[in-house]
C-alpha cells in the first residue's frame, strides 16, 4: 500500500525576505578575509623585493576582488530571491552566475565573463539544488541526532 502524499501546509509556502545588503556585506567581508590568506600567500610565494608589504601593495588587489565576487553573489542572489519570494536553486544559479561574470571580467574578456557566468551558476545551483550540503544524505543520516 503507498503512502499517503502529505499535502503542503501554508507556513511551508510562506518566503522570509532576506535583508540584501546585510547578507551582502557580510559575504563581502568572508570572502575579503579569504581574499587576505590568498594574497598573503602569492606574497610569500613571490620573488620581490617589498617585502611583507607586498601583502598590500603588490598582491592586495586579491583582497579587493574576492570581497567584490563575494558581495556580488550574495547580492544577486538575496535581491533574486526578494523579487520572485521563493528560495531555491535559481537564487544560487543568478548569484553564481554574477560573480562568474565579475571573474570573467577581471581577465578583461567577455567571453571568458560569459563562461565564468556558465560555470559558476551552474556550480552553485547543482549545490543548491542537492540540499546545500557537500556530504549528501548518507553522511546526514549517519549523524547523531540531538
Amino acid at each position: 500500500m503507498a503512502d499517503p502524499v502529505e499535502e503542503p501546509s501554508h507556513a511551508d509556502n510562506v518566503y522570509d525576505p532576506k535583508p540584501s545588503l546585510r547578507y551582502a556585506s557580510a559575504v563581502g567581508l568572508q570572502a575579503a578575509a579569504v581574499g587576505a590568506v590568498v594574497s598573503a600567500i602569492q606574497n610569500a610565494l613571490g620573488k620581490h623585493s617589498s617585502g611583507a608589504a607586498g601583502f598590500l601593495t603588490r598582491t592586495g588587489g586579491t583582497i579587493g576582488f574576492f570581497a567584490g565576487m563575494g558581495f556580488a553573489f550574495a547580492a544577486t542572489e538575496s535581491i533574486v530571491a526578494n523579487q520572485r519570494k521563493k528560495d531555491d536553486a535559481l537564487n544560487g544559479v543568478a548569484g553564481g552566475c554574477a560573480a562568474g561574470f565579475l571573474a570573467g571580467i577581471r581577465g578583461r574578456s567577455l567571453p571568458m565573463a560569459l563562461a565564468g557566468c556558465a560555470v559558476l551558476g551552474a556550480a552553485v545551483g547543482t549545490f543548491d539544488y542537492g540540499g546545500k550540503r557537500i556530504a549528501g544524505e548518507s553522511a546526514r543520516a549517519a549523524e547523531p541526532s540531538d
